[in-house]
Parts: C-alpha cells; structure tokens; sequence
C-alpha cells in the first residue's frame, strides 16, 4: 500500500459542454495518484512489458476471433508491474479507500489484490463471476455494484466492481482502474459470459457527471523512484497541460491492435533512417517501454550503435554515443511527433534501480517480441506518454495527441 503523501498529482473531471474535445480551465476536480518504480530483479521491465505484449496479443487475437478462451491467453511467469501509476479511489458509503492501478489496456475496475473489500449499504451482489488475465498477472472473483467516489464529493452509482477472491502479479496496491475500451469486459463474466461491462469513463458521462465520454492522460518525466508527475482527465482536455492543437488518428482497423487503443504510424531515426513503416500497434499505460518489432529494433540498434546490456535487458550506450544519439520521429495520420534523444533514454540517476551502472545510458526502445505485420508491431508505453499529451476519446473511436513542455525535456 503507498503512503497517502505519495498520493498527490491530479486527476480531473471535465463538466463543460462541447461537440468537440472539451478544453477543461477551470473549477476542476482532482484525484491524487501517483508513480512508482517496482523493480524486483534485473532486466524485469523488459520482461515485464514483453510479458504484457504477449498477453495483450494473445486476448486481442482471440477476441477478434469471436470469443476468448482461456487457453488463448499466452502463459507467462506471475512478475509486479516494473512501474506503477495509482490513483486512490473510494468505493462504498461511508468509501473505502483503495489504491488502483490506471490500465488503459484493460477495462475492468477491481478491489481486493490488497486491502480487504469493505461491503456497506451501497454494495450490491451481482450473479457473476469475474475473472481477468493480465501480462503482469491475473484475478478471479465476485462481482458487485457499489458507489465509487473520485474525489470533491464526485460519485458513480452502481458501477461493476471487481472483488478478488484469488489474485496474482499486484503486490503493492489493491487492484486496477481499467480505462481502456469496453469491449475488453467481455467474457471477463459468468455465467453473463455475452455482457460487457460500462468502464468508470462510461458511468461518468451516462450519468451526467462529464459531457464527454473520453478521457486523457498528462504525465511528465521524472527522476525519482516514486514521484508525483501526471494527471488524468474524464470528460474533456486540460489546455495548461499541452502545448499547440492536438492532433486526432482513427483507432487503427489492423486485429489484433484494433481491440485496443490502437493506431497506426511510422517511426524514422533522424532525418532519413527507416525504423517501423507505416504499421499499426498501441498506445498503453500499462507499459513502461517504447516497443517495437524485432526487425524495426535491429534496425534501430543498428541505427544508434547500441548494445544489449545483459544486466538490465535494456540497449546500452556510452555517453559519447549518447551525444551523437538522434531524435525519433513518429508519423501519426499525417502528424510527425519528435521523440528526442534524451526521451529515448532511462533517466541516468535511476540507472542503479534496474541494476545499470551509473556511468551508461540506458535506452528505453525494446523488442515487442514479433517481426512486422503481427498486427501489433509496437506499443507506446509511459516513456512516450510521459512526452505528450494523450486523449482517448471512446464516442469517436480515436486517440489524440500534442505536444507539451516536457516533450523536449532534458530530465534524463
């Protein structure tokens, strides 16, 4: 469980009223949360987000098959999530507070990986079982209905909890705020296995408390373990958080990244080095890495001169090579968005934390496991969330992004 005094960056709701993406400047309502680095042994971000990837892939080829199985999900050793955002959320009345992992890669909110579930007047038991799979781990349970309070005397009325009767893979918190599509709840269910179940995002905007039914994701690097460094935003944009227009691309038709937040893009190392073509992928919190496909990485190993360090599992770099190290450039439904050298590398004071030495870089860009044309040839993943600003808007099936005052930070 983390502390309450980590618990202290923003979450804001969005009450204003507009056909387009709401631009949110004042009277603005905040939910603390926080990061956390959570690394167990050397080497396991990579193999934690390769884990995830792999999960993620499975489900995804499954669910546009027509139906999730079990046996569709990719067995993977149980490992905590390297790197964690929480944010505290209330459930029950009089609530009880729990700190929830923020998932945009799956969608369904549950208790009980923690503190224990605390019924009151407003808990509801539903028929169901509910049971997910996660790259990181997995939890099995109840479901029920129950108020969820976010803060400023903000509340969602009956919206589907999750309580864990068997969890594995979240040590440290209490179990996941899922925010991606809904469409991920289904089969998560039973015996209700054909129902899907309304997201946190969802209640919000049917019940009235926001006008729009999207969310979006502002976080900023940092160089501590534990940090408190982004705000989410239900229902609309928050205009001090990006700089310029933010620029919109359609979620991505290409299985199995459609059944994601998936788009398509290029990714170019400095002025004319091919990376990644056109090709489609994700955008996820629950990865902490850039990961691409195994042939765009020889490529961009090629391209930097990096080396695989054993110890970490990350590519490694001299400092001198570091001074020659290029920006990155992501094409994005005709917007090119400028990952500069120093996003792409580990924050230098945190090399001891993974196991690195303190005098290399440490570069964040990894092998998402499959070659071009897996139909998720890449996840962008906080390094690059922590550079722009992201909105992922559910009525208009499509995800946002601009630019901010860290995405040419020299933080790392």
């Amino acid at each position: 469980m983390f502390p309450t005094s980590l618990l202290l960056s923003i979450l804001v709701l969005a009450l204003a009223v507009s056909a387009d993406p709401i631009v949110v400047r004042d009277n603005l309502v905040r939910l603390p949360f926080a990061k956390q680095i959570n690394v167990t042994s050397s080497g396991h971000i990579l193999k934690n987000d390769q884990a995830r990837a792999a999960a993620l892939r499975a489900i995804g080829e499954a669910r546009a098959g027509g139906k999730l199985q079990k046996d569709a999900v990719i067995s993977v050793p149980v490992q905590n999530q390297a790197v964690i955002y929480v944010a505290s959320v209330g459930v029950g009345s009089p609530a009880t507070t729990y700190s929830l992992l923020i998932d945009t890669g799956s969608s369904n909110t549950w208790v009980g990986a923690g503190q224990a579930f605390v019924k009151t007047s407003t808990t509801t038991e539903t028929a169901d079982r509910v049971s997910v799979t996660y790259g990181s781990g997995e939890f099995s349970g109840n479901e029920f209905t129950d108020t969820v309070s976010l803060g400023g005397g903000l509340t969602i009325t009956k919206q589907s909890i999750g309580v864990a009767t068997r969890s594995e893979g979240f040590s440290g918190v209490d179990g996941i705020l899922g925010i991606g599509p809904v469409d991920l709840t289904l089969d998560t269910l039973s015996p209700d296995t054909s129902g899907t179940i309304p997201t946190v995002t969802d209640n919000l905007f049917s019940q009235g408390i926001i006008s729009a039914d999207e969310v979006a994701v502002s976080f900023e690097p940092t160089t501590s373990e534990v940090a408190n460094n982004g705000e989410l935003t239900f229902g609309g944009t928050d205009s001090s958080k990006f700089t310029g227009s933010i620029t919109f691309a359609p979620i991505t038709s290409t299985s199995p990244a459609s059944e994601f937040w998936g788009i398509n893009q290029s990714i170019r190392y400095g002025t004319s080095t091919s990376i990644l073509t056109t090709t489609a992928g994700i955008v996820d919190t629950g990865t902490t890495l850039l990961l691409i496909a195994s042939d765009a990485f020889s490529r961009y190993t090629s391209a930097t001169g990096a080396v695989a360090d054993e110890t970490t599992g990350l590519l490694r770099l001299t400092t001198s090579q570091f001074a020659n190290l290029q920006s990155l450039f992501f094409s994005i439904n005709g917007a090119t968005l400028e990952f500069t050298a120093n996003a792409q590398a580990w924050p230098r004071t945190l090399n001891t934390a993974i196991g690195g030495r303190t005098n290399s870089v440490y570069l964040i860009v990894g092998d998402v496991g499959t070659p071009t044309g897996s139909g998720l040839d890449f996840i962008n993943g906080f390094a690059f969330l922590e550079r722009f600003y992201a909105v992922f808007d559910t009525a208009n099936k499509r995800i946002g992004f601009a630019t901010t005052s860290f995405t040419t930070a020299t933080t790392n």
